[in-house]
């Protein structure tokens, strides 16, 4: 706004001091137009002189519209961006709302998906050691019970069996290990050379291997020919 004030104020002395000059040259050109003895000349160059004069001020004043004009102009400009500038603001402020607020309910989201993942495990774990702890129940039974060899191996059997049950609840199933080496399947530990067996024959497992819903839970370790 100083600006423009300082502006408006250069334009107003522009415009006074050309009608100071106005006014002067008029003075000048009735005193050149006076004779000695006081009587006054043709009065043709005053009336072209006038003319003149009448064109000049009406430029200044079209040039003074002019200014005016851009100065109203201006001003609207200013006022405009002003407001715009306020609804930016306005907008900046809201997104950064909702960013806090967004940043908040994913935090809010992590903590509790980290909660709801350690409650699955417990779950898991626990539908687990429902299954197997019957297994232990009868193996320590068979320990403290008094008997000959042959019924603490029915005893064992009977464990054994009952693992075995445990394990297919859990959908838990045992990998073959009667063809050929799958490496996706089989860990060969030993390798040996039998013409009697094919290339690649697996000739016996060292260790059983289990999966689940065909993800390999433990790999069979086995003795691999050729």
């Amino acid at each position: 706004m100083t600006e423009i004030k300082k502006e408006e104020n250069d334009i107003k002395k522009e415009n006074d001091v050309k009608k100071d000059n106005i006014v002067e040259a008029e003075n000048v050109v009735v005193e050149e137009n006076v004779s000695e003895d006081g009587s006054v000349e043709s009065s043709e160059p005053l009336e072209d002189e006038q003319k003149l004069e009448d064109v000049e001020v009406e430029d200044i004043e079209e040039k003074s519209a002019s200014l005016e004009k851009e100065l109203k102009e201006m001003k609207f400009g200013r006022a405009k961006l002003k407001d715009e500038n306020f609804k930016l603001k306005g907008e900046l402020d809201a997104i950064k709302e909702r960013l806090l607020r967004t940043s908040a309910e994913y935090e809010n989201y992590r903590n509790r998906t980290a909660k709801e993942k350690e409650g699955i495990y417990s779950d898991a774990c626990i539908d687990v050691l429902k299954n197997v702890l019957p297994a232990l129940d009868n193996m320590e039974r068979a320990v403290s019970i008094d008997g000959s060899l042959e019924d603490l191996k029915k005893g064992i059997e009977m464990t054994l069996r009952q693992f075995k049950d445990s394990l297919e609840k859990l959908g838990v199933e045992e990998i073959d290990a009667s063809g050929e080496f799958d490496p996706n399947l089989h860990n060969a530990v030993m390798h040996v050379e039998d013409e009697e067996c094919g290339e690649s024959a697996i000739v016996e497992v060292l260790q059983k291997g289990y999966q689940k819903n065909n993800k390999v839970i433990r790999y069979s370790m086995v003795k691999v020919a050729n």
